[in-house]
């Protein structure tokens, strides 16, 4: 990871002698031609110096509510407001959008939609420039502001060359130049591989400890843990408000709310210790004062260079005859860029569950693009069902594989959800008396049934989701691709999608799903196969994989907080519930 521990830009010093840095009062806002109200009622205050995590399901309101610190609402998005914002201390109405801008920082959940400038350095300087600073005064403020992100010497990068870990952090210090005394991030990690997720957090921690004011948004209680509070949403209005402690513990409330519960504290409550877990630490100790005879030894462990040639030569021996797809030294380059696959191998079976991980650019869903046609290897071979990829027509390929796209509205286009179900059969030109009992058939498989005359594009992102996949399996492929199918689901949906998803595979279709989501991989996956510089280096069962902290370490791939734990107890638990029935039977 890159140091981000550079001396933070000259911040303008938080003013002690004003203790708010937000208050929010009687908050309400509805959107043009909405149903209901996004925010209702809803006040809080924030003291200078303070950071707080927002969580909530999607739609609860938690988008809404930062832009309404900084005048995006109502100054841009109209609707019906009411209710009272002050920024330390000062009401923001009437103000515009760019006089705020210097005071309320915002790092946007798609950050990519921020980066537009050709070179890194211009990247940052934008937003100086539209608010009328000296061009003596910009140069002053990119430098430290790039290292404060562990980005100086980045300068003259192109912004669309930087990994999303790197692109996250320039969207971050184009904020920082401003020197704001608050910073909303919303959701500042989504679609980020486990070790560009490490490096934002790293630096909001960082920032926190400058003084800043920050206001988190996150769907994954784990990463708020080190908040001073943490405020739940819940259809447009706060339902709890607290330190994470009193917000973390109540299990079946956060479930509710849309909010994975963090693994550590569902460990301690199925253990019947309750508490909130600080740390993997923590939870150890609290663990070992109940069981104090579980033992402690880890089981010895193969190197993780071992592991890999291991992995190699197993995979290589047991390559199955009859696999429906097979990749065999497949090469491949984007025109005038590098080699993002270099003889990459795979083969995937009737049945199996495979989870395909690795950094973001190590040619995940690149590889997945070639399988289905939608990109030409440059060398090496791929066959379908024993047929050469090259000689098939497109439509045999979506008979026997169907791809989900990590947006679903790169796959939508429909005027209603029964028209983009049926789009494929028509096309195949199957009776209509057949489309119409498919289509009945997987609307009702992923919950759509009562929504077949509606508009796709006003479907919530998890019902468009589950659209994408019905659009695909009205054709019954025998392997399903999914790439990245819970990102931006809030947890309720990711469950949804997950169970559509399990389903599917107990009735004999072969999933493969293309994640950063380590607890995805450990409660559904049978297999994984790690990606890196566009090569497989490890292809093997999943809790082998978990069962390697060296290659965990140096695939900055994390395992999930429950697993990482029961290493230290001499086990390989995928799931609480599992490290907790290992505890009792170990433990009585």
């Amino acid at each position: 990871m890159p140091d981000v521990k550079a001396q933070t830009p000259d911040i303008e010093p938080v003013d002690t002698a004003v203790e708010e840095a937000i208050a929010v009062e009687g908050l309400s806002f509805a959107y043009r031609d909405a149903a209901r109200a996004a925010l209702s009622e809803v006040s809080f205050a924030q003291s200078a110096g303070e950071m707080i995590g927002v969580m909530g399901a999607s739609g609860a309101g938690k988008s809404t509510l930062a832009k309404c610190l900084n005048r995006i609402i109502p100054e841009l998005e109209g609707g019906e407001f009411r209710g009272i914002v002050r920024i330390s201390g000062r009401p923001t109405a009437g103000a515009r959008v760019y006089e705020i801008a210097p005071k309320v920082g915002m790092v946007f959940q798609d950050f990519e939609s921020q980066l537009f400038s050709t070179s890194v350095a211009h990247e940052v300087a934008f937003a100086l420039e539209q608010i009328g600073m000296s061009r003596e005064e910009m140069l002053r403020r990119i430098g430290p502001a790039l290292e404060a992100v562990g980005l100086a010497g980045f300068e003259e990068r192109d912004p669309t060359s930087l990994s999303g870990g790197q692109k996250q952090r320039l969207a971050i210090a184009a904020v920082l130049a401003l020197r704001p005394r608050i910073i909303v991030l919303d959701e500042p990690t989504t679609d980020l591989d486990p070790e560009g997720r490490a490096e934002v957090f790293a630096l909001i921690r960082k920032l926190r400890e400058q003084g800043l004011s920050l206001v988190v948004i996150e769907h994954e209680a784990e990463e708020l843990r080190r908040c001073d509070r943490l405020v739940l949403l819940s259809e447009g209005s706060i339902i709890a408000d607290g330190p994470p402690p009193s917000i973390m513990t109540r299990m079946e409330m956060l479930e509710n709310s849309g909010v994975h519960p963090p693994g550590l504290n569902s460990l301690l409550h199925l253990l019947g210790i309750g508490g909130h877990a600080r740390s993997i630490e923590h939870a150890e100790a609290e663990i070992r004062k109940r069981f104090p005879g579980v033992p402690s030894a880890p089981p010895a462990e193969t190197p993780a260079n071992e592991a890999v040639r291991a992995s190699r030569g197993k995979a290589a021996a047991n390559q199955p005859p009859g696999a429906l797809i097979r990749v065999e030294n497949v090469s491949f380059s984007y025109p005038g860029g590098p080699r993002v696959l270099d003889g990459a191998d795979l083969a995937i079976s009737a049945g199996e569950f495979v989870a395909i991980i690795g950094q973001n650019g190590s040619g995940k869903t690149t590889l997945a693009k070639l399988v289905i046609g939608l990109l030409k290897p440059d060398s090496g071979r791929i066959t379908i069902d024993g047929r050469d990829r090259s000689t098939l027509h497109a439509a045999a390929t979506a008979r026997e594989i169907g791809y989900v796209f990590q947006n679903p509205d790169h796959q939508i286009f429909a005027a209603t959800v029964e028209d983009e179900v049926a789009f494929g059969p028509r096309n195949f030109g199957l009776d209509p008396q057949e489309i119409e009992r498919r289509c009945a058939e997987v609307l009702h498989a992923v919950g759509l049934e009562n929504e077949r005359k509606s508009d796709p594009f006003l479907l919530s992102k998890g019902q468009r989701q589950r659209l994408a996949v019905a659009s695909v399996l009205v054709l019954r492929p025998k392997v399903l691709i999914l790439d990245e199918p819970t990102t931006g689901l809030d947890y309720r949906e990711q469950r949804r999608m997950m169970k559509l998803v399990a389903e599917l595979n107990e009735s004999g279709v072969a999933i493969v799903m293309i994640t950063h989501t380590p607890w995805l991989v450990a409660e559904y996956a049978r297999r994984v196969v790690l990606m890196h510089a566009g090569r497989k280096i490890f292809d093997d069962g999943v809790r082998e994989f978990f069962g390697h902290d060296a290659m965990l370490a140096e695939s900055s791939f994390r395992a999930p907080e429950v697993t990482a734990l029961s290493r230290r107890f001499g086990t390989v638990a995928l799931t609480a519930e599992e490290m907790a029935a290992w505890l009792r039977e170990h433990c009585g």
